[in-house]
């Protein structure tokens, strides 16, 4: 019973802390890898990387070359969960803090890459609205952004709460279990991105639709998508259950990574 105890209970710290590291890496990615590097790709000087925004030197592409930079980064989101997906199924060995970090990794790597669309389709805000603007008709490119994005959003959940399920250890409690992961996880990631945001140079208002819209509306899957888990047919079949007990290694790396994400990249390095 101890064990199970045990097993039920992560460390709230250890999980906030691997939280702050994936959303470090995943804006990262986003930005620096995805945006930085199509605009390197497409012959574009790169200006300036933030949290929340990229940009270069675009005034003499082409319209094709602008929108690839656009979508670099829901792209580059995309490979990295791919990655980390592989790396999930490959997993040998007990599923500890290593195994929450790549599946946290990979859904909200997932969330982002799907929810870029469907944000955008809704809003007329975001890369992918960037994409489609000046497309007539305007609201046909919105609707289909939206179709797109919104079954993709559901299938990333879908799998990631599939995939946390198999690890949890009280089959008739799942969702409960499940929360102690995923809302520690998505409460440190958005108060780590309003803090970063906090210093971009755009201001509140980027910070309000940037840091909350697509940090707490891009991974609130994290919030709702436990309730999921009240199907007994999803998260089968059951392995080893998942235990994260207290990590320094994992405090370390998250004060590192945080500390660099809101003094360097939330007021954004400039080249």
């Amino acid at each position: 019973m101890e064990a199970e105890k045990i097993v039920t209970n992560p460390d709230w710290l250890t999980v906030a802390a691997i939280a702050i590291v994936t959303h470090s890496l995943t804006v990262s990615i986003h930005e620096a890898i995805g945006h930085g590097g199509a605009c390197l790709v497409v012959g574009c000087a790169p200006r300036l990387v933030t949290t929340m925004q990229f940009k270069g030197d675009e005034d003499s592409l082409p319209r094709l070359a602008v929108d690839a930079i656009s979508a670099g980064g829901s792209v580059a989101n995309l490979i990295a969960a791919a990655i980390a997906i592989l790396l999930i199924r490959r997993y040998r060995g007990p599923a500890r803090t290593g195994w929450f970090f790549l599946w946290l990794f990979a859904t909200v790597n997932l969330l982002a890459a799907a929810g870029y669309p469907l944000y955008s389709g809704l809003a007329n805000i975001g890369d992918w609205a960037n994409i489609v603007r000046g497309l007539k008709p305007s609201w046909l490119w919105h609707l289909l952004l939206a179709a797109i994005g919104a079954p993709s959003y559901w299938f990333a959940t879908r799998w990631a709460m599939d995939r946390l399920g198999r690890r949890l250890s009280h089959r008739v409690s799942r969702v409960p279990e499940a929360y102690r992961y995923t809302l520690v996880s998505y409460l440190a990631m958005g108060a780590l991105a309003i803090i970063g945001g906090m210093f971009e140079s755009g201001g509140a208002l980027l910070v309000l639709i940037s840091a909350a819209a697509a940090s707490l509306g891009g991974a609130s899957a994290l919030a709702w998508g436990p309730q999921l888990l009240q199907d007994p047919h999803l998260g089968e079949p059951p392995e080893e259950p998942l235990q994260v007990l207290r990590d320094a290694r994992w405090m370390i790396a998250a004060a590192l990574a945080g500390l660099a994400f809101v003094t360097v990249l939330g007021p954004g390095i400039r080249l």
